[in-house]
């Protein structure tokens, strides 16, 4: 009807979506091939059969866990996920991109024991991002990426949507 007001909505604010999974790298994936077709040929001289059996039930289980276990950064309707810690990016203050240098120093020399840690080894950059909401002990957050960048940048519009 003209001249009615809009009815406020309680459905969240469509905001950036940004979305990356922490997958191992080409040598994670190789080093679990090897493990599994080593794992088959010390069995070899038990039973053929059950190396092969036994390398492919290792490499389903590895494949698997790896695939379970990987965790999801992303962005999406206010919220920064990260594994599975989520935040809303209302309560976020300053976001840091974090080449591998920087990172190594927040993980060493810098780090508080009260920060949200989600990071994985073979990814070497990611950012910092501080948090703005004063009831909350943990002073921020450090998150891997392999697209920081972009990343900042989505947490950045994102606050700036709220």
């Amino acid at each position: 009807m003209p001249g009615t007001a809009p009815r406020p909505s309680s459905a969240p604010v469509p905001g950036p979506v940004w979305s990356e999974r922490l997958w191992l790298g080409p040598w994670g994936w190789t080093l679990l091939v090897a493990f599994t077709l080593m794992l088959g040929v010390v069995l070899v001289p038990v039973d053929a059969v059950l190396a092969v059996a036994v390398a492919l039930v290792a490499l389903a289980g590895g494949l698997t866990a790896a695939v379970l276990l990987t965790p999801t950064v992303s962005v999406r309707d206010g919220v920064l996920r990260a594994g599975r810690a989520h935040i809303p990016v209302a309560l976020l203050g300053d976001v840091t991109v974090l080449d591998a240098d920087a990172l190594r120093t927040e993980l060493g020399p810098r780090l508080d024991a009260r920060a949200h840690v989600c990071l994985r080894g073979w990814v070497r950059s990611g950012v910092r991002v501080e948090l703005a909401d004063p009831a909350d002990p943990t002073p921020y957050w450090l998150v891997s990426s392999r697209r920081p960048e972009e990343l900042a940048r989505a947490l950045t519009v994102g606050a700036q949507a709220r």
